[in-house]
């Protein structure tokens, strides 16, 4: 993605005023610029926003309490790799009334702040109501009960995704918990994302999973075959070193593992196979999926299990396809944002054999 034009960074608050990741400000025409191999955002991604920022401190966020970069800086705009500026909720939901075709839904995030859960329902009914998009919910499980999630549902929201990130209870309370100053905790998490399948339904619901965190490929199929046991999904990603977080110096891993952490959760969250018929070896790699050569070949030839996960529109294809989000656009793409080509499958083919 290139960027041409900005607007003047404001003192910003929600709910009146929203971030948008640069995907969605170059899809809803706040700035120009174009998209690597013609990729086509399918979800409008909003991120509330407050000048005190996120109260959590997660140690693989740009936006943690610690960071050191005040909400008014402008490299506080960089989060998940690109720019998130803020614009006035009232213009965003009137450009997302004519966006292009392609846009099938709305994603607000919510991030850690006192004032958060009261804005999530401000904006999700008013995006709801003004764009007529379905609109998926981001949610921050640390400040929210049952109640909430009902309110959610009421304010027009049709998914959730709960972002656990990490796929141990180690690595969680290490990365997010009390450890490194931060009020997350592992249990309520998963409590709170099997409420949201109870509110919302089955395979309304999905799980954030981050691959490079530091567990092995063994314990993130388990976090994997946890979440579609309770009714839902996996939203995955790649670690991606962010410039102001405490794992910056940390490097992406490799794309081997991704591959078959990315195969492994197609295969479970289409209910192909389980963690329990898979083989792994002694470093915890995926060394057999569970299903037979053909299975396996057939589902690769079709280059889906490498492509974002995410939230569906309603043409029933992935609408959360965050082009580029994992890695900087280029012939290294992690989650493939678009149907992969030919030369696309023989790479990830290669990647997800090389051990």
């Amino acid at each position: 993605m290139s960027l041409a034009a900005q607007t003047t960074p404001l003192s910003e608050s929600s709910p009146e005023q929203v971030r948008l990741s640069l995907a969605a400000a170059m899809t809803l025409g706040f700035v120009e610029g174009r998209f690597y191999r013609n990729a086509r955002l399918g979800c409008i991604n909003l991120l509330l926003t407050y000048p005190g920022g996120c109260k959590a401190n997660c140690a693989f966020c740009g936006l943690a309490r610690e960071s050191r970069v005040a909400a008014t800086d402008p490299r506080f705009e960089k989060f998940i790799r690109v720019t998130w500026k803020a614009y006035e909720l009232d213009q965003v939901i009137e450009r997302c009334v004519s966006a292009p075709p392609h846009v099938e839904r709305v994603c607000v995030s919510m991030i850690t702040h006192p004032q958060a859960r009261a804005d999530t329902l401000e904006v999700c009914r008013r995006v709801h109501q003004g764009s007529g998009l379905p609109v998926s919910l981001l949610i921050a499980p640390t400040l929210l009960g049952r109640d909430d999630l009902l309110q959610m549902r009421e304010a027009g929201a049709d998914r959730i995704g709960v972002a656990i990130d990490a796929a141990t209870p180690e690595l969680f309370d290490q990365l997010r918990g009390k450890p490194i100053g931060g009020p997350h905790d592992w249990s309520h998490y998963w409590q709170t994302y099997e409420e949201a399948i109870s509110v919302f339904g089955e395979n309304m619901v999905g799980v954030h999973l981050i691959h490079g965190l530091g567990e092995s490929e063994q314990e993130l199929v388990g976090a994997m075959d946890q979440a579609r046991a309770l009714g839902g999904s996996t939203h995955l990603f790649c670690f991606f070193p962010e410039r102001f977080s405490a794992l910056k110096q940390r490097p992406q891993p490799p794309a081997s593992g991704y591959r078959r952490i990315q195969m492994a959760r197609w295969l479970i969250d289409h209910d192909l196979s389980r963690a329990a018929d898979m083989s792994f070896d002694g470093q915890g790699r995926v060394r057999d999926f569970g299903v037979s050569p053909d299975v396996l070949e057939r589902e690769l030839a079709t280059g889906r299990p490498f492509m974002t996960s995410g939230c569906p529109g309603a043409s029933g294809e992935v609408a959360c396809n965050r082009p580029f989000g994992n890695e900087r656009p280029g012939p290294d793409l992690r989650n493939y944002p678009f149907f992969l080509e030919d030369d696309d499958i023989t790479l990830v083919r290669e990647q997800m054999g090389s051990y």
